[in-house]
């Protein structure tokens, strides 16, 4: 579900500077005595789960410092990712990310909500934390090379590449990419395991063509319905592939690898002609890139390849996601991602704005489109008064997973079904486990099939454990990784939710809380005290059915 992960090159980064002074200014500023500081608890991270833990910990009268490698705080829930999937289970989760719900309620004059415009979900982020009076330092980058200082099996201090210091007691990795988590050496993995490493049927390689295809009560949703021609001269192999397409070359099911499910950017449209901003052909725009696309329609495919969720507000924007055979998801483009540099992240990001551009041009001026599907496509452009410094553009990619830790306890599918139960619940998950597209492949028959698509809705919400957001026993004695949680790929689709994201990231800090003050590991804490503080502070871990509970 980063990091800068985020801001798609060095001139969206200048883009943020203006903010970024006005938010120091207001939430504290670095000076180079903090050098000195020691704080209880170091939240490093740029997600929405970063903003509760630092909120939590500020509460409880802990000297805690949000460092914040991008220049706005709430991740995704504040750069495009308005239409949150509850699945209808908005009592699976309580505490501050109740609180940020509720608040983005009031500002529509509303008790519930299910979707919100990004402005307001980044207004109530900061509210939330000026309200709490939490120090926070934007655009700090982790010195991801020689910045995590280890004394033993403990962080002493992270260094940013701007070189400040941060010193404390606890640190959590808040980051949708787990960088501070991967710097300190513990254990963690990139990718799909295979079936048999977990005795998961939904894991690893997932063909199309002859994996059964449910998704969303839709047989075909996200899978090609047509046969479409992969060759870059249709019917001669030896022309060629188009890009972003794969031979097949053994693809089997159930095989593991380390590719990753396809990111997006979740933006945001508007049909009011006083906002939008018409999208422009790209520059870099290659129409081979939207070929097979266009060669899908063109096979009678007619299905809109877009889930347009409209938003809270005047009625005009919409979340415009991915689906279908072939939408703004681009996959096979992130696979370095997770692992890459800096620079090669912010190449990657851009990469990804050109296609996502060039679609969305492609689909409202393309003849080989059909006409309704392009007029309707036509009458959306980003709108005006939201990304107001990039352009109408959101801030983030859409990264749905990156690494994963791999500690003492593995969640997997067998959790997410109620077939297996942990002990130490510290949040509830409940939605679908889903992954989008990993590739496009050729099929035995010579046409385009999508591969790596998996869903399969929970019987009943369930526990997450706690020893899933802590390294295993005898590796980092202090840190939490909340986002980047020891999860398998399958259980981890169902995980990477907003909301949970904000209720683990909080029970992270309730427990370097109590680490502190009992002098302990954040393996030792003691479950029956973390669940009694949790229950405090209004966090859900365990599902109580309600009348009005819907699926």
């Amino acid at each position: 579900m980063f990091t800068i992960n985020l801001i798609s090159g060095f001139v969206q980064m200048k883009s943020h500077f203006i903010c970024s002074i006005f938010s120091v200014l207001a939430l504290g500023l670095w000076t180079p005595a903090q050098a000195d500081t020691l704080y209880d608890i170091v939240v490093y991270g740029d997600s929405s789960g970063a903003v509760t833990a630092s909120i939590d910990a500020q509460r409880r009268g802990l000297k805690v410092v949000l460092v914040s490698p991008v220049a706005f705080p709430g991740g995704m829930s504040a750069s495009g990712l308005g239409a949150t999937d509850f699945l209808g289970r908005q009592n699976t989760f309580g505490g501050i990310a109740a609180e940020f719900y509720q608040g983005v309620a009031r500002a529509y004059g509303k008790s519930f909500v299910r979707s919100f415009e990004p402005s307001v979900g980044h207004k109530v982020f900061r509210q939330l934390l000026s309200d709490s009076k939490v120090e926070v330092v934007y655009n700090e980058l982790l010195d991801r090379e020689k910045g995590v200082r280890m004394n033993g099996k403990r962080i002493e201090s992270i260094t940013t590449l701007s070189g400040k210091t941060f010193r404390a007691k606890m640190f959590i990795d808040a980051t949708y990419v787990g960088d501070l988590m991967a710097a300190t050496g513990v254990t963690y993995t990139v990718g799909r395991e295979p079936e048999s490493q977990y005795g998961e049927d939904m894991a690893g390689v997932r063909r199309g063509d002859t994996t059964p295809r449910v998704h969303y009560g839709q047989k075909d949703k996200d899978h090609f319905v047509k046969e479409v021609d992969p060759f870059l001269k249709p019917g001669h192999p030896e022309s060629g592939l188009l890009p972003y397409i794969v031979k097949n070359d053994g693809l089997a099911n159930g095989q593991g690898d380390k590719k990753i499910q396809a990111f997006n950017y979740r933006v945001c449209l508007t049909s009011d002609p006083a906002l939008r901003i018409p999208i422009e052909k790209p520059e870099g725009y290659r129409e081979i890139d939207h070929e097979l696309l266009l060669r899908n329609f063109e096979a009678g495919d007619k299905r809109m390849p877009a889930l347009i969720e409209p938003l809270e507000g005047t009625g005009s924007k919409v979340d415009w996601n991915n689906m279908h055979a072939v939408g703004s998801d681009h996959p096979g483009a992130n696979y370095e991602y997770p692992e890459a540099s800096y620079e090669r992240r912010r190449e990657i990001e851009k990469h990804h704005q050109t296609y996502i551009r060039g679609f969305l041009w492609t689909m409202a001026h393309s003849p080989r489109v059909p006409e309704s599907i392009r007029k309707r496509s036509a009458a959306y452009g980003l709108p005006k008064d939201e990304f107001t410094d990039n352009g109408g553009w959101p801030w983030m990619i859409y990264i749905r997973e990156a690494r994963r830790m791999v500690g003492d306890y593995v969640m997997t599918q067998h959790d997410c079904e109620g077939k297996k139960s942990a002990p130490d619940p510290v949040a509830l998950g409940s939605f679908g486990m889903d992954s989008h597209c990993v590739q496009h492949f050729v099929t035995d028959k010579g046409t385009v099939q999508n591969e790596g698509v998996i869903w399969r809705v929970p019987p009943k919400p369930y526990g997450i454990s706690y020893r899933s957001i802590v390294p295993k026993e005898g590796q980092c004695e202090n840190l939490f990784a909340p986002i980047t949680l020891s999860t398998s790929h399958v259980a981890h689709g169902s995980i990477r939710m907003e909301p949970v994201f904000m209720a683990l990231s909080q029970s992270a800090a309730i427990a370097a809380s109590l680490a502190i003050e009992k002098n302990v590991s954040v393996q030792k804490v003691d479950y029956s005290a973390l669940k009694q503080s949790l229950l405090k502070a209004k966090q859900v871990v365990e599902y109580v059915p309600s009348p009005k509970a819907k699926r």
